[in-house]
């Protein structure tokens, strides 16, 4: 054998006598690496809580069709890992402006996670032209007093629109005597649940035959609220840090007309995008205002923009 052959071989042999000294020395990092690779992403079939309830409603889980139904929408709500963790970040940040509206009308707390199903937590936009976090229609926000037009959306003022959802809630409550099917009624209409319910000779949500969406409504709500309140039992791990968190704001009061809300948001030192992020309902770059109408704007306190 050639030198030259000698001496890369002896040099392959002193590596990979390395690489075996270390695994030797080392085991806990290839047994800590080898546990990652087993236990970091599992999927289990998850255990069915003993008693769920919306608003104070218990489901009937001993029925096999509502078990059925409920552990479906909880193995969706909780292996959609992505969404969930938006869901506690983006909760953290505006569940504390929706609870104290709901508490001031005497709507179960439990109707915040109806918000969460309807837009995610977010403003947005469905096919028929429902909108804002509540997913309210155009025709239900003016009826309720929204102001609904090119220049100005109020259904995407979250204190305005949760207002708007809790006189709905109450009225539909009013006819059903329940809040299980007030819940329902705000996903197919207080018309559409009654006529099932007349139809179906039953008087509870849980004995009616209904189409996916509205067939799916409370179970989701019921998931979702059962998640967000155990994050660490459905394997959702945060820090507080981590969770979103409402921007202190003022309000700037302008009953005129507003030519250019650029020009508008550099007088208070940020700029357009930060201001319709807080005044959402402003769906223009400027504000007609032809009738003088009182109108508050949101503006971020100093330090939390760049």
């Amino acid at each position: 054998m050639k030198p030259i052959q000698k001496g890369l071989m002896f040099v392959g042999l002193l590596s990979l006598s390395a690489l075996f000294i270390n695994a030797v020395q080392d085991p806990q990092t290839n047994e800590n690496f080898e546990k990652k690779l087993i236990n970091d992403y599992n999927v289990y079939a998850l255990q069915m809580p003993e008693q769920l309830d919306f608003a104070g409603e218990a489901l009937p889980l001993n029925d096999p069709d509502i078990y059925e139904r409920m552990d479906r929408e909880l193995l969706v709500n909780t292996y959609w890992q992505s969404n969930g963790l938006l869901l506690f970040k983006r909760a953290h940040k505006y569940f504390p402006i929706i609870e104290p509206i709901l508490k001031k009308h005497n709507i179960p707390d439990d109707f915040k996670y109806l918000a969460v199903i309807e837009s995610g937590l977010t403003n947005a936009v469905s096919p028929a032209g429902a909108k804002g976090f509540w997913q309210i229609m155009p025709t239900t926000g003016k009826e309720y007093g929204l102001e609904v037009n090119d220049n100005v959306d109020e259904r995407y003022h979250l204190e305005k629109a949760t207002e708007v959802a809790c006189e709905y809630l109450k009225k539909s409550k009013q006819d059903f005597g329940s809040w299980t099917l007030a819940a329902a009624a705000y996903n197919a209409g207080n018309y559409g649940v009654t006529k099932q319910l007349d139809r179906q000779k039953v008087t509870d949500y849980y004995d009616l035959l209904l189409g996916e969406e509205t067939g799916r409504y409370i179970f989701r709500i019921v998931a979702l609220k059962e998640i967000l309140n155990n994050p660490l039992k459905y394997g959702f791990n945060f820090r507080e840090k981590d969770l979103y968190s409402d921007i202190p704001t003022y309000t700037v009061k302008v009953d005129t007309a507003v030519t250019d809300f650029a020009d508008f948001a550099k007088g208070f030192g940020i700029n357009y995008k930060v201001l319709k992020i807080h005044n959402p309902w402003l769906r223009e770059s400027f504000l007609n205002n032809k009738s003088r109408k009182l109108y508050e704007i949101k503006i971020p306190e100093k330090g939390y923009y760049n």
